[in-house]
Formats: structure tokens, sequence, C-alpha cells
């Protein structure tokens, strides 16, 4: 019933929390994600879990008694059986749990393929799981690369698969579950735009490009990746930038010092420094260069600020997915909404003004699935649903809130009559009021 999966759902919920700082310690050594990064991550996927608690509001059906004579209409919202999801490395926590604690309330079996390089949290959730007494069967791991996500997409008895990764994989999941006639929800990459007006307090704005551009290493799908200036306000907002991009410390998860760590891999990091290389050689400018102060024996690059970048450079229309942060500076808020609209990906975008219009203006007109104003990574509350448009998502529902499920479930529409049997006669004629 949906009661007695809420009641385990709490319990998880206090046993996941029990254990905070295990889930802490593994995502620093397995994904290398500083404490306080890591910590965040966890309050935001326990903040899911929460509406997932919630499934006997957010599940009900709605009903239209008398809707014709002596005849009642109702809703109900059914699971849809076995779901999985396919989660990516650099939210080795918050995405199963986004993902599986939803499909769970609704009543499904839950398949969790984690990235291969931070196995460990997930099977952490489904130990307590099970410990918490969440029958056997309903959480499963699998642990696996391509060969097992193929396995996922083709196999008939698995309804819906949510997948977390690079827009080029996102739209290949999204095609060959969708061939084999499963729901899919395919989230894929981002280039988010951050618009900074002359209005702008100059201070907080570059506090907030900093948080946004170089926290987990820029290794968040709705990490700010350009910042846009408008107007004369961009030397100013440069130094602002610069002066706190510096001061930023890099090390390992294991130095409570730390504000950022290293990067996944080898490939990432020789990636990402192809992408500063290939942009200086290009004609921008390096502000604030990351290559040589970074820390030495691992995959660390310090953050990078790469200043007078024009729209049609790879390094502004390409996910680096790492600690570089683009400035383009543009004369008007219409040409930085161009700017946004341009771009392949829409996962979010976000403007910094004192100006109610202009922030409305930009509310309306921009085109990204998440919005902030004054909110540099407007990831929004877990009550409401997280997606993007255009090339970072593929499918037609959001992740978590209202939309999560929805996908994790399926409408049944009832229509019921008690007749009088007195009354009873045959009618060929089609049904009316």
């Amino acid at each position: 019933s949906t009661a007695s999966r809420t009641a385990l759902l709490r319990a998880w919920a206090e046993a996941i929390a029990s254990r905070r700082d295990e889930f802490v310690a593994v995502m620093g050594e397995e994904q290398g994600k500083v404490r306080a990064d890591a910590e965040g991550e966890l309050m935001r996927g326990l903040e899911t879990l929460d509406v997932a608690c919630a499934a006997g509001l957010l599940l009900k059906g709605e009903i239209s008694p008398q809707i014709a004579t002596g005849v009642d209409a109702f809703s109900m919202r059914m699971p849809l059986g076995v779901a999985a999801a396919i989660t990516p490395f650099n939210f080795p926590f918050m995405a199963p749990l986004y993902l599986s604690s939803i499909a769970i309330a609704c009543g499904n079996a839950f398949i969790l393929k984690p990235s291969e390089r931070v196995p460990t949290a997930s099977l952490m959730l489904a130990e307590l799981a099970r410990d918490v007494g969440i029958p056997d069967g309903v959480l499963n791991v699998v642990q696996g690369d391509a060969e097992a996500v193929e396995a996922i997409l083709d196999h008939p008895g698995i309804a819906a698969v949510s997948f977390i990764g690079s827009s080029p994989v996102a739209k290949l999941v999204h095609a060959r579950g969708s061939a084999s006639g499963k729901r899919v929800q395919a989230f894929g990459g981002a280039k988010n735009h951050m618009v900074v007006m002359p209005d702008a307090d100059l201070g907080f704005a570059a506090d907030a490009a900093i948080s946004a551009a170089f926290g987990s290493s820029g290794q968040r799908c709705m990490a700010v990746s350009v910042v846009v200036a408008v107007g004369d306000v961009g030397d100013a907002l440069v130094a602002a930038i610069g002066e706190r991009a510096t001061a930023v410390k890099v090390g390992p998860a294991s130095d409570p010092e730390a504000e950022m760590g290293p990067l996944i891999s080898r490939a990432a990091r020789e990636r990402v420094l192809g992408a500063i290389a290939a942009a200086e050689a290009d004609g921008a400018k390096v502000a604030i260069d990351g290559r040589g102060r970074e820390p030495g024996g691992g995959y660390f690059v310090a953050p990078t600020l790469v200043d007078h970048v024009r729209p049609d450079q790879e390094i502004c229309r390409r996910e680096v997915f790492g600690p570089v942060l683009s400035v383009v500076r543009v004369d008007t808020l219409d040409a930085a909404i161009a700017l946004i609209d341009d771009s392949q990906y829409g996962n979010g975008a976000a403007i910094f003004t004192r100006d109610g219009g202009a922030a409305r203006t930009f509310q309306r007109r921009a085109s990204a699935g998440m919005i902030g104003i004054n909110v540099p990574i407007p990831i929004p509350n877990a009550v409401y649903s997280f997606g993007g448009w255009k090339d970072s998502r593929f499918g037609d529902q959001h992740m978590a809130g209202t939309e999560g499920f929805r996908f994790f479930t399926k409408q049944k529409v009832v229509t019921s009559r008690w007749p009088e049997e007195e009354k009873s006669k045959a009618d060929l004629a089609f049904p009316t009021r």
C-alpha cells in the first residue's frame, strides 16, 4: 500500500541520515568531492526522499461524480512494474536517490545501474533499504559498463528507463529505449549562461559565478560555464571574478581546507586543458590560468577564467565539464538572450540584476528549462521537477517533483454506473449524457 511504502521510505531516510559521514567519505574517495560539496549533495538527495514520502498526496487521482446521469468517473495512478536508472559519476548519491525514491514510492521495482567510477554509494543505499525492511527485489543494483546499459534498454520486462549523462549518449539511450517500447527520460549536457546586467551588485554576482562555475570542479550539468557581461560591466566583473578565482583552495577531498577537488579522470583533465589551449589559440584571453597552479599528484585543474570569448568559439558552444568559466561581452539584454537561444542546450540560465522588468523579460524569453533570478544554479527545490530543454533532455517528463510521479506511473480512468435493474435496456447509440 502507499502508506506502507511511505513508512519504509521514512525509515530509509533516517537510516541514510545516520550514515551521513560514511556517504560523504565515499563520495570523496571515489569522485573527489570535497566535504562541503558532498554534504550539499546528501542534503539534496534527502530532500527528494522527503517528497517521495508525500506519495499519498501526489498519487491522488481525480473524481467527477455524476459526470453523466447515474455515471461517475475517476482516475488512478498505477505503477509501471519495473523501472531502471543509469546514473552518472558526478552525483553518486543524489542522482540514484532522486530516481529510486520516487519510483519505489509509486509502487515499482527498481534497477539502478550507477557509473562504474562511483559504485559504492548505490550499494550502501541498497543495503540500508534492505536493513529497514524494503523487500528484496524492490531496489536492485547492477554494476557494469555499456553492456549492462544495453541489456537494460533492450530487456522486455523493464517498462521505463531514466538516464543522466552526455547529450550524444542521452540521445542514443532515448532512441534505443523508445524503440524497444519503453518510456524514457534521458538527461544530457548543458551550457549554462549567467547574464550580469550593469545594475547588478558586482560583488554578489562575482561570488555567485565562482560558486556556480567551480563547485564540484565544474562537473555539474547545472554549472555556470558562460558569464554574459552586458554593457560596460565586463572589466569590473572580470576583475572581481578573477580576484576570487585565485583564492579558491584546490586539493584532495582528504584536505579539510579544500574548496575544489580533482576532475574524475586523466582523460577529463586532458580534455579541459585542451579546451583552454584551443580557446587561447583562437584569440580568447586567459585572464586567470589554472594550468600550473594546481597541486600535483592528481587530476587537478585550478579555476580558469577565459575573457573576450566570441559566441562562435568552441569553448562557448560545447560543454567543457570542468573548472573553466568563459566571459562573453554583449551590448544589450536582447543580445544576451539571443546568445542563450542560439545554444543547442537549454538546461539552466540565470540573470543578475536589480531591475524587475529585466528579470521578467528574461524569465519569459530565455530558452532554458530552469531559470535563476539572482540565483546562479537554479536547481529547483525537490517539490518542483528538474529538467532542461533542447539537447539537455530527451523525453517528455522531467525528473523528481510532480512530473517524476507521472513518469513512474500510468493513468487508469474508471467510468462506473450502478443501474436500477428495472430501468435497464439495450441501447446501440453512441453514449451521451
